[in-house]
């Protein structure tokens, strides 16, 4: 029934004149982890939408710098109809190319924030469960949250995928380590809080799910940018075992990522509370979060731990103790726009300073030769260091392993006007698409055409396979093959969708072979 005849059907039951508002039915009640839980339904009544989950206890008080906690009970039915607040940080204001579709919400935001949210097709209780995949949002490990736009789950969820996005902690109070808190952890360890958040997530995935029809055996972890390289983390750490058997992983990745150590992180630490005039945990704990939000500005992410991070992502994979999972992982064609391109002479005497005798074969793959020669260069060289390198790097550990993995390069350059028309394929920019949100997109700012409609339906078909089968391809769609480190292609996701070679495996392969004598 659709909104209209709904109304309709309001006016004949109430026996009143005007049916002011069309309703939208409440979801099924359902029992998780916690107590019962009652979610809202989509406007055609096709997905139960349940938002703002706990999932753990608020991280608090005295649990700030704590691993999650237990959830606690709550009597009564829980209304879950509106997402939980976003973690601590800075206002979200558009910027750079990501405008407001792209930003959490204004409000809730604050430290009470462990909260999950679930989309899941109306499909009955005696239906066959479905697959599951669990989104966790980038930032750069110090922004982001669930409740953005373009994390919708509901067209995902239309194909027959039930779709969870979680929150975590970022920032200072996702990755802050101290000696005190090392000792009080009993594990020798702290600082990834905001990675056992997600692990916390993913427990209560496979604790809850099948409540909502979804198959706990066949999940898949998902991610972009920070979300993408915490995707990386899971896969290689003992505490996430069991918990997914898929991984796909936009446009970031640890490998070669020096992620400090847990004693650096921790003299950190000690500097961030001399700083504040706070010379014990507990006096840590008992600041405002805007202070500590203002002036501990240096955790941008994962700690190597001996914990949640082992050892460096490199390493664990080079052993063979990652987690085993099939990988879909790319990157974008204009990831990194350098804003001041250094001129053809300046960028030559900067890397011919840098690889001496070498620098002509750098050249080879960045030339310069002219001023727009090189700023078109460097693009291709801060795409290709910041993610490319990453994603590159771990498709081949995949293929080292025996593993499947499939690699892709978002290419469409999203239409655009104004300062926005300049930045192509962006970072983030294939997120709507991949989860088939083009519908949140400000059209005004973006005047998207039939093409960005059927690159939608076609990359979240390819990503809802993956998730159901661990294999990209369909009838009737493109060939993905397979990555082969021999003969590396990947599938082209633009205005051609095709599979094609990695032209710049030379150039990657260049970067990562001069890192490793670093």
């Amino acid at each position: 029934m659709n909104l209209r005849a709904f109304s309709l059907h309001c006016l004949l039951l109430a026996g009143v004149l005007t049916c002011l508002h069309a309703v939208t039915l409440a979801a099924d009640t359902l029992r998780v982890e916690g107590g019962k839980i009652s979610g809202i339904n989509s406007p055609d009544n096709r997905v139960h939408i349940y938002k703002g989950i706990p999932f753990a206890a608020p991280p608090v008080g005295d649990l700030r710098w704590k691993a999650p906690q237990p959830v606690k009970k709550w009597s009564g039915v829980l209304a879950c109809d509106k997402f939980g607040p976003s973690p601590v940080q800075g206002e979200p204001v558009p910027f750079s190319m990501w405008s407001a579709e792209f930003l959490i919400p204004k409000t809730p935001i604050g430290e009470d924030c462990l909260y999950l949210n679930v989309w899941t097709e109306s499909s009955g209780k005696t239906a066959a469960k479905k697959p599951v995949v669990v989104w966790i949002y980038g930032g750069g490990f110090v922004s982001g949250g669930a409740g953005c736009a373009i994390y919708d789950g509901e067209a995902t969820a239309k194909k027959g995928v039930v779709f969870v996005s979680i929150n975590y902690r970022v920032g200072a109070f996702g990755f802050f380590a101290h000696p005190e808190l090392t000792k009080e952890s009993g594990k020798n360890a702290s600082g990834n809080y905001g990675l056992m958040d997600q692990v916390a997530a993913l427990k209560w995935v496979k604790k809850n799910i099948a409540q909502f029809g979804g198959d706990p055996e066949n999940v898949t972890i998902a991610g972009q940018s920070a979300g993408s390289m915490s995707v990386n983390c899971l896969v290689v750490s003992p505490q996430a075992k069991g918990l997914f058997n898929k991984a796909i992983a936009e446009s970031g990745a640890g490998f070669g990522r020096n992620y400090p150590t847990l004693k650096q992180a921790e003299e950190a630490g000690l500097q961030a509370g001399e700083k504040l005039g706070a010379k014990s945990l507990a006096a840590l704990r008992k600041l405002p979060a805007d202070e500590i939000l203002k002036n501990i500005t240096s955790y941008r992410g994962p700690i190597v731990d001996g914990l949640v991070l082992p050892e460096s992502v490199s390493a664990i994979y080079q052993a063979g103790k990652q987690n085993s999972v099939a990988l879909l992982t790319g990157w974008n064609q204009n990831e990194n726009a350098v804003a001041k391109p250094k001129s053809a002479t300046e960028f030559q005497a900067q890397y011919n300073q840098q690889y001496g005798p070498i620098a002509q074969t750098f050249f080879q793959h960045y030339p310069a030769q002219t001023d727009a020669q090189a700023a078109h260069s460097q693009n291709e060289l801060a795409r290709d260091m910041s993610y490319g390198v990453q994603n590159y790097s771990w498709a081949v550990a995949q293929a080292q392993q025996n593993k499947a993995a499939y690699l892709y390069r978002f290419t469409r350059k999203l239409p655009a006007t104004g300062i926005y028309a300049s930045y192509g394929a962006f970072h983030t920019g294939e997120v709507a698409y991949a989860y088939d949100n083009l519908r949140f997109i400000d059209r005004s700012l973006r005047p998207l055409d039939g093409t960005d409609d059927q690159i939608a339906n076609l990359m979240s078909t390819f990503w809802v396979n993956f998730i159901k089968t661990g294999n990209p391809n369909g009838t009737g769609m493109p060939q993905w093959p397979a990555f082969n480190a021999n003969a590396p292609q990947m599938m082209l996701i633009g205005e051609e969708m095709k599979a094609g070679p990695l032209t710049e495996q030379p150039a990657l392969d260049f970067l990562i072979e001069q890192a490793a004598k670093r």
